[in-house]
């Protein structure tokens, strides 16, 4: 298969072969018989960064992948922070992100031990949208254990490889590398037992990868996350709306978000 084992580190040149192998890759994605292939056939996204963001906006144009790093910042941050504020029921954890959350990233200090003021406030929005119980062998997993299955944080200096054969076959999430979790160097999105390095390593933009690696590899949601990236999805993203079925909460909790004062 042409395209795929291309050896150079000229990244137009690999970008625009992946551009051409696009048709293919999604093929072969979409094929439950090879979809686990895809990391072995196109090794180039695991020295590549850019290639996740490259093929989703293939799939949804540019409009529609600028999204979330125009209107998260601005918009959806303060409004998930004010939310919690008055609607979460107080606890250690969430008032630990609450206090990194509200904190501004540039002074430097931090009253957190846990997670920078970006990563905060995405994680307050999984509690605002937590786990639903789903079959009765499984038990209701919490928003703190489910924010496991979104971010899990590794010490510089640690093994990759020990780390990688850990995961197991999970759906993707985010691994940060870095001295402490609220200082992270480096982001990954782990995927079959595989590291994809970040285009741009901040929380934000990390997370919004890891968003679109699930249509450009065609993966479904972590159950555990499924209402939290659907909310993503369809407020944010504005991808199948109306076409995607959205539990009362998420809608709940969009109401109150475009409607709230900041």
């Amino acid at each position: 298969m042409q395209g795929s084992h291309i050896h150079s580190s000229d990244t137009t040149l690999v970008k625009n072969k992946m551009k051409a192998t696009f048709q293919h890759r999604q093929k072969v994605v979409h094929d439950p018989d090879t979809a686990s292939s895809v990391l072995d056939l196109f090794p180039r996204f695991l020295d590549t960064p850019g290639l996740i963001d490259q093929d989703f906006t293939m799939i949804f144009g540019e409009e529609v992948s600028g999204k979330f790093l125009s209107k998260w910042p601005t918009f959806f941050k303060p409004r998930v922070i004010a939310d919690c504020c008055k609607n979460l029921t107080p606890s250690p954890h969430v008032d630990e992100l609450l206090l990194s959350a509200q904190q501004e990233s540039d002074d430097g200090v931090w009253h957190s031990e846990e997670w920078d003021s970006e990563m905060a406030a995405i994680l307050l929005l999984l509690h605002l949208l937590p786990p639903t119980v789903k079959g009765k062998k499984t038990g209701k997993m919490s928003a703190s254990e489910a924010a496991r299955c979104l971010i899990k944080f590794m010490k510089v200096g640690s093994s990759m490889e020990t780390v990688l054969k850990e995961t197991g076959p999970k759906q993707p999430f985010l691994l940060g590398v870095g001295e402490r979790s609220n200082s992270i160097r480096d982001f990954y999105i782990i995927l079959d037992q595989k590291a994809i390095p970040c285009r741009m390593q901040t929380p934000v933009a990390a997370f919004d990868e890891l968003f679109k690696a699930h249509y450009a590899f065609a993966v479904s949601y972590d159950e555990a996350l499924s209402s939290f990236f659907i909310f993503i999805q369809t407020t944010v993203y504005g991808i199948d709306v109306g076409k995607v079925k959205e539990s009362p909460r998420v809608k709940e909790i969009r109401a109150r978000l475009l409607h709230c004062e900041v």
